[in-house]
């Protein structure tokens, strides 16, 4: 057995062929980790009382840690973001040091840096979410361009950045 991977009452970790998952994150019990997901040094995938499951095209950051929640094709969640029983829709970032508890975010949508979306929360698609406690605003009322954030920290150089990292990701 891998030393990041742990069963946890049977269930143990699934992992595409395509996915790139740092030998220094952790994989709890029932994770599902989908097909060209990246996965970086410090996160935690805990499944034990929930599943965590990883949409297609997925980047969860360094030291991130997902407590049974989902997040959906090419979501991207920052680096110390925290994620408890939630789910976060396709194509929504989550911001550096983030916390989302007992929540879902909508697609489409743009969680800052910092902020504290506390339980019973719905965001609805593309929303623009700021502060403590969270403020939902449409990102159609911002002077946001959501394309240009994605473009910028989605693809490109970030995209590419693990065939750079040989000893961090089995290939």
């Amino acid at each position: 057995m891998d030393s990041r991977e742990y069963t946890f009452q049977g269930e143990r970790a699934e992992i595409s062929d395509s996915a790139s998952v740092s030998r220094e994150s952790t994989l709890v019990g029932d994770v599902t980790v989908g097909p060209d997901v990246t996965v970086w040094p410090g996160a935690v995938l805990r499944g034990d009382v929930g599943p965590v499951e990883l949409g297609a095209g997925s980047a969860i950051g360094d030291n991130a840690v997902l407590h049974a929640s989902t997040v959906g094709e090419s979501g991207m969640v920052g680096h110390g973001a925290v994620l408890n029983d939630s789910h976060v829709a396709a194509g929504t970032m989550v911001g550096f040091n983030a916390t989302v508890s007992d929540a879902s975010i909508g697609a489409e949508s743009i969680v800052a840096m910092g902020t504290v979306i506390p339980p019973g929360y719905e965001v609805p698609p593309a929303s623009f979410v700021r502060g403590t406690p969270a403020r939902v605003t449409p990102l159609s009322e911002t002077d946001i361009d959501r394309d240009a954030v994605f473009e910028e920290y989605g693809s490109g150089e970030f995209a590419h950045l693990t065939e750079g990292h040989d000893d961090l990701f089995d290939r």
